[in-house]
């Protein structure tokens, strides 16, 4: 398949992409996030149970963006974003907002986002700095239930709709830095093969999904990507 052939581009990236950039992926060593069981920061349960906690811990995290920056691979997305011709949106998983801070604008955020508070009253969400503090109270509704604009497990994930339509719709479908076992977003490549999109993984080891995709390339996020932006917008041979 041309470079010419392709037109709608879907990409999906996952905590792999910011990693290069100092943000911890969302398991690490003994299934942890950031010291934390997953259980216990980023389900409804834990929030009412220990709503103390799963602030201080999304408090955490919102601080910490402060402190890093948007490496070579958001960079090179964003370029993808400005320049490329036909149809593309960039959906994360990732609650970060370094693809914004590097450029990228047709992009969504599926699980939710740090630097965003959401109303468990009236179910509107407000751009959010700093510290956020258990009943704090909805600047629309007067409620005090602001909790973190992040999508815990259990909890169904944003934009579904729009992203379904445009894994309907894609010529290509590339997923960078997931572990390939978090649904929904582990199933948006059978998705796309259904509906003939190529596929491409670029992950730094291979997936739980590998096996799906047409073609894997395997390196740092910010090394892969950049050579797979201008291998697209410079017209090269075959991706797959």
């Amino acid at each position: 398949m041309r470079m010419r052939t392709i037109r709608n581009i879907v990409v999906l990236t996952g905590a792999g992409l910011s990693a290069e950039s100092g943000i911890a992926t969302f398991r690490g060593p003994g299934g942890l996030w950031e010291g934390h069981r997953v259980e216990d920061v980023c389900t409804p349960q834990a929030l009412a149970h220990d709503p103390e906690l799963v602030h201080r811990f999304y408090d955490a995290r919102r601080a910490k963006l402060g402190e890093v920056e948007p490496n070579a691979a958001h960079r090179a997305l964003a370029r993808l974003d400005a320049e490329w011709r036909g149809g593309l949106l960039i959906v994360t998983q990732n609650v970060d907002d370094l693809h914004e801070r590097a450029g990228a604008r047709r992009m969504l955020h599926m699980h939710g986002a740090l630097r965003s508070a959401l109303c468990a009253a009236c179910g509107d969400s407000v751009a959010w700095e700093g510290a956020l503090a258990p009943e704090t109270e909805c600047p629309d509704c007067g409620t005090p239930a602001l909790r973190p604009d992040i999508v815990f497990f259990g909890e169904m994930p944003y934009h579904m709709e729009t992203i379904e339509r445009a894994l309907a719709d894609a010529d290509l479908f590339v997923s960078i830095g997931t572990s390939g076992a978090v649904y929904p977003a582990a199933g948006f490549v059978r998705t796309a093969r259904y509906h003939g999109a190529r596929t491409l993984e670029l992950n730094l080891d291979p997936s739980a999904g590998s096996q799906w995709f047409g073609e894997s390339r395997l390196g740092p996020a910010g090394t892969l990507v950049p050579e797979w932006v201008e291998q697209m917008l410079g017209g090269g041979p075959a991706i797959c």
